[in-house]
């Protein structure tokens, strides 16, 4: 299987690393939808990442699909969801919320890099700007929690999803987020940040 898609993509670089710890076998090619347009639509028309090739050429898309996928891929005792069911909602919630901050820092990024200043709507960017507040406000209070990880001995969905979003919002948007006012976040990212897997695809920096 080829996984492509950059990892300053945290919808990409979720699944690398899910992937990894699943122990499932894929080949990473780093293409850009911006730079590289035309030759991820070669392998995708309507370009978007994380984009799965499966051995048997099969094309599919979207990180929480494609994690779907591993779940059912991995081994029991490589899986990343809670099997209690509470203990899932709780996870899922989690998983909720961090989506959403990568998500609102996509659409800050998007807006101040892509739209021309003059078109820029502030009331929108500041309501964004809130969504995202309130979502790692949330994450804060459940990472807390977390000893050291949020909901078994290794890092789960949970976690891996945690800690990716929240080092895509400190590289992109420095200003608005940062660790002095998020420490447990920042504390599970580093603790993510140093194993194996989350080496295994780093965050590129410049």
């Amino acid at each position: 299987m080829k996984l492509i898609g950059m990892l300053d993509s945290p919808y990409v670089r979720r699944v690398a690393i899910s992937f990894r710890l699943q122990g499932i076998s894929f080949e990473h090619k780093p293409l850009s939808v911006f730079s590289a347009f035309d030759a991820f639509a070669a392998i995708n028309p309507v370009v978007k990442a994380p984009t799965l090739m499966m051995n048997g050429g099969t094309v599919l898309m979207d990180s929480g699909l494609l994690l779907e996928l591993g779940e059912r891929l991995a081994s029991s005792d490589r899986k990343l969801t809670p099997s209690d069911i509470n203990v899932h909602v709780q996870a899922q919630r989690v998983i909720g919320l961090a989506l959403v901050a990568c998500e609102k820092t996509v659409q800050i990024v998007y807006e101040h890099n892509l739209r021309p200043a003059e078109k820029r709507h502030q009331p929108w960017v500041d309501r964004v700007g809130g969504q995202l507040s309130e979502a790692y406000r949330l994450l804060e209070e459940h990472v807390g929690k977390a000893d050291p990880w949020l909901f078994d001995a290794r890092p789960l969905q949970a976690d891996i999803t945690c800690a990716v979003a929240f080092r895509f919002s400190r590289e992109s948007l420095p200003d608005l987020v940062g660790a002095e006012s998020h420490p447990a976040l920042a504390a599970l990212c580093a603790r993510a940040e140093a194993t194996k897997a989350f080496s295994a695809f780093p965050f590129p920096t410049p």
